[in-house]
């Protein structure tokens, strides 16, 4: 039976690990994000936004922050300045 797209999103996350950033494409890329759990990684949309999150309940949608498939996206807190030098992988 073929794959959903949140059973690949849940399976590229467990590609993730802590201190990771990740730049997300348009799609199921974008379903990532609903299924890192806890691990400390960035995600950056195509559109450029660093630090989104999974998509935002009703009380988190604010309309101005958008991921490049136009759909609402959540900020999360901003990296520490220490990972800022964290290198990318």
């Amino acid at each position: 039976m073929p794959w959903t797209q949140d059973q690949m999103a849940a399976r590229a996350a467990q590609e993730l690990e802590d201190g990771f950033y990740v730049n997300l494409g348009i799609g199921i890329p974008t379903l990532v994000a609903n299924f890192v759990g806890d691990k400390e990684v960035w995600l950056q949309s195509e559109n450029g936004m660093l630090g989104i999150g999974p998509f935002p309940t009703e009380d988190q949608v604010d309309a101005d922050l958008i991921n490049a498939g136009k759909q609402t996206s959540p900020r999360c807190p901003a990296p520490p300045s220490s990972a800022a030098t964290t290198a990318s992988r």
